[in-house]
C-alpha cells in the first residue's frame, strides 16, 4: 500500500489520541462496575452521560482512521495498520494497546450488562412482592392477630 510520508505521521497520532480515550473509556466502564456493585444508581446518570460523550468521541476517531484510509483506496484492517505504521515501533505498540483495551472494554461492558440485567430482575420481584401484598392486604384483630380479609361480599350488598 502506497501512502503518503504524512499519512504515518497522522496515523501515528489518531491512534495515540484513541489510545488515551480507550484508557479512560475502561477507566469509565471499571467506574461503572464498581458503582453497580454497590448499588449506587443515583451516580450512574451522570456517568452514563460521560460514557456517552467519551464513546462518541472515540466513534469520531474511528470514523477518522476510516476516511484516512478511504482516501488511500485500502480497508482500515490490523494488517494495514501494521504495514503502515512499520517504521513506528512506539505507534505499533500504541495500536496493540487500543486493540487491548478495545477488547477489554467489550467485556467489562458486557459484565455490566449482566449486572443492569440482575439489578432488574430483583427490582421486578420486589415489585412484584409488593403489589401483590398491596392486592391481598392483612388485618389485624383487636388481639393483634392477622386475620384473612373479608369475603367476597361487596360494601353495600346484603
Amino acid at each position: 500500500m502506497a501512502v503518503d510520508p504524512g499519512f504515518q505521521a497522522r496515523l501515528a497520532q489518531l491512534i495515540q489520541d484513541e489510545l488515551r480515550g480507550m484508557r479512560g473509556f475502561v477507566a469509565l466502564l471499571e467506574r461503572e462496575e464498581a458503582l453497580l456493585v454497590h448499588s449506587q444508581i443515583d451516580a450512574l446518570a451522570l456517568l452514563a452521560e460521560e460514557k456517552t460523550a467519551l464513546y462518541r468521541a472515540l466513534q469520531r476517531l474511528s470514523d477518522d482512521r476510516l476516511a484516512m484510509f478511504a482516501r488511500v483506496g485500502a480497508k482500515v484492517t490490523n494488517e494495514n495498520i501494521r504495514i503502515v505504521l512499520a517504521g513506528n515501533p512506539e505507534a505499533l505498540t500504541a495500536w496493540s494497546e487500543v486493540v487491548a483495551l478495545a477488547d477489554q472494554a467489550k467485556e467489562r461492558n458486557r459484565v455490566n450488562g449482566q449486572l443492569i440485567t440482575q439489578r432488574l430482575q430483583n427490582n421486578q420481584q420486589a415489585l412484584t412482592t409488593l403489589l401483590a401484598a398491596a392486592e391481598h392486604p392483612q388485618i389485624y384483630g383487636p388481639d393483634g392477630q392477622s386475620r384473612p380479609t373479608g369475603g367476597s361480599r361487596h360494601l353495600g350488598s346484603v
